[in-house]
């Protein structure tokens, strides 16, 4: 693959991409980098491999527009497996707790939402992207180490529950950044005394961005980029 100089300089803009099951974001970027010759393009707000959706791809100058979109607001669809505690609190972890689920009703999970809604507070999980001592927790945690987390104050704007198949619960929620859908879902559980996990994860909204406006990796060239204005539309900080 060849870079050219004029793609160095000319292509700007973003694009929107749902990001696949399997893929880390970087993987992402890898491969928009090769559709669009480009090496300038950054991410805003990481996925994990598990989760798909709304990945908003900055190229070349509007990457300096990071700390714009990072703030942007999010929404997520999930999935909450009930009975099943897991070290990664996903169901690619391993197991390390199990409890039954089979009293959890309907109504006894909407009856504690609630408690989750507005400023809550969080410990990132150790499969985070979060920094410390210039490492990433995710990398530590390939390696086995733990280390203590200091927790953080996040904003759950909505938080509802769109089905209840047990032990499947799927749930709606639009947050500030930072939060941890899967910590979520892993309080929840400990809350309801059954524990949780996420089973799958879906970014339906990035600040303006939703995911209809969202192109398969296979669709991106140049000709999908758009320039970025300010902030429009959305719910933002």
């Amino acid at each position: 693959m060849k870079f050219t100089a004029e793609n160095q300089e000319t292509l700007a803009g973003i694009v929107v991409v749902n990001k696949p099951q399997g893929m880390t974001s970087h993987d992402v970027v890898a491969i928009a980098r090769r559709r669009l010759k480009t090496r300038r393009i950054g991410h805003a707000g990481t996925l994990d491999p598990l989760a798909t959706g709304v990945l908003v791809l900055l190229v070349g100058k509007a990457t300096k527009l990071f700390n714009q979109f990072e703030g942007f607001d999010k929404a997520y669809k999930a999935t909450i497996l009930l009975g099943t505690k897991t070290d990664t609190a996903d169901i690619q972890g391993q197991a390390i707790a199990q409890a039954p689920f089979q009293d959890v009703t309907r109504e006894r999970f909407e009856s504690i939402l609630p408690e989750f809604r507005g400023q809550i507070e969080q410990t990132p999980p150790m499969v985070s992207a979060v920094k410390m001592n210039g490492r990433r927790l995710y990398e530590l945690a390939r390696k086995g180490i733990q280390v203590k987390r200091q927790m953080r104050t996040v904003s759950i704007h909505t938080l509802e529950m769109i089905e209840f198949t047990p032990p499947d619960v799927k749930i709606f929620l639009e947050c500030s950044k930072g939060t941890y859908v899967r910590k979520i879902a892993e309080d929840i559980g400990d809350r309801l005394g059954c524990l949780a996990c996420i089973r799958q994860i879906e970014r339906t909204r990035v600040g303006p961005f939703e995911i209809d406006d969202a192109l398969d990796l296979n669709q991106l060239d140049a000709s999908h980029l758009r320039p970025w204005t300010g902030r429009q539309g959305g719910r933002n900080p």
